[in-house]
C-alpha cells in the first residue's frame, strides 16, 4: 500500500497515461452512447408503435449484454477478415471505445426510457393540449427531466470505465496504446506487481466515488426543484 501511494503521490508518468485514456475512452462511448441512447429513449417512451414493446423488452434484455460476448462480436466486426476490418480499429482506442458504446448504449436508453415516461406522465394532458408534435414532446422531456437524465448517463459512464471483458478483446492491452486502468490492474495483478495495480485500483475506485458523488448531487437537486 505504501508503494501504492508513492506512486500516487509522485504523479507516476505510466499511470497518468494510463488514467487519461481511461478517462478519454469512457467519456467517447458515453458521448456516443448518449446521442444514440437519449432519443431512442425518448421515442420509447412516447411511441404507440407496435414495436414498441420488443424494442423495449430488446433494451432491458441488453442491458445485461456480457462483455466478453460483445468483446467477441467487435473483435470479429473489426478483424482483417471482418465487414468493419478495413477501418483498422482493431487493438485501438477506437476499437474500445465502440466495444464500450455497444455495451452501455442499452442501458442509456433503458433507463431513459423509464425516466422520460415518469416524466411524461403529468405532463400528458398540456402537451395534448398545446397540439405538440412527437419531436417537441421529445425535446421537452428531455429538457424538463435533464438532471435525472445526467445521473443515467453518470451511470453509463461508470459502468464503461470499469468495463475490462470487452476492451481486453478488442484493444489488446498494449503497453502506451491501448493499456486502459482495468486492464492494467488485471495484467500487474497476474504478473505480481502490486503497487501498480492497487494505484490503479485506488484511481478507479475514487473516480467511481467521484462519479456517484455526482449522481447524487444531481438527484438532490432535483427533490428540491420538486419539492
Amino acid at each position: 500500500m505504501a508503494a501504492a501511494s508513492s506512486l500516487l503521490l509522485a504523479g507516476d508518468s505510466t499511470l497518468l497515461e494510463i488514467t487519461a485514456l481511461s478517462l478519454r475512452v469512457s467519456a467517447t462511448a458515453t458521448v456516443i452512447a448518449a446521442l444514440i441512447g437519449l432519443p431512442l429513449g425518448a421515442w420509447a417512451a412516447l411511441t404507440s408503435s407496435r414495436l414498441r414493446t420488443p424494442i423495449v423488452v430488446v433494451l432491458n434484455a441488453s442491458m445485461g449484454l456480457p462483455p466478453v460476448v460483445v468483446g467477441l462480436i467487435v473483435y470479429l466486426l473489426l478483424s482483417r477478415s471482418g465487414p468493419m476490418g478495413p477501418l483498422g480499429w482493431l487493438f485501438t482506442p477506437a476499437g474500445m471505445v465502440m466495444a464500450q458504446t455497444i455495451l452501455i448504449t442499452p442501458i442509456i436508453a433503458a433507463l431513459a426510457r423509464q425516466t422520460i415516461e415518469d416524466a411524461h406522465v403529468p405532463l400528458r394532458d398540456w402537451f395534448t393540449s398545446l397540439g405538440l408534435s412527437a419531436w417537441q414532446r421529445i425535446l421537452t422531456l428531455l429538457f424538463e427531466a435533464r438532471f435525472s437524465l445526467a445521473v443515467v448517463l453518470l451511470a453509463g459512464f461508470g459502468r464503461a470505465i470499469a468495463e475490462v471483458g470487452a476492451v481486453m478483446m478488442v484493444g489488446g492491452n498494449i503497453a502506451g496504446s491501448t493499456r486502459v486502468m482495468t486492464t492494467t490492474i488485471a495484467l500487474e495483478t497476474s504478473k505480481g506487481d502490486l503497487p501498480l495495480a492497487l494505484a490503479l485500483g485506488l484511481l478507479l475506485v475514487t473516480l467511481v466515488l467521484i462519479v456517484n458523488g455526482f449522481a447524487q448531487t444531481l438527484k438532490a437537486r432535483m427533490e428540491r426543484r420538486h419539492a
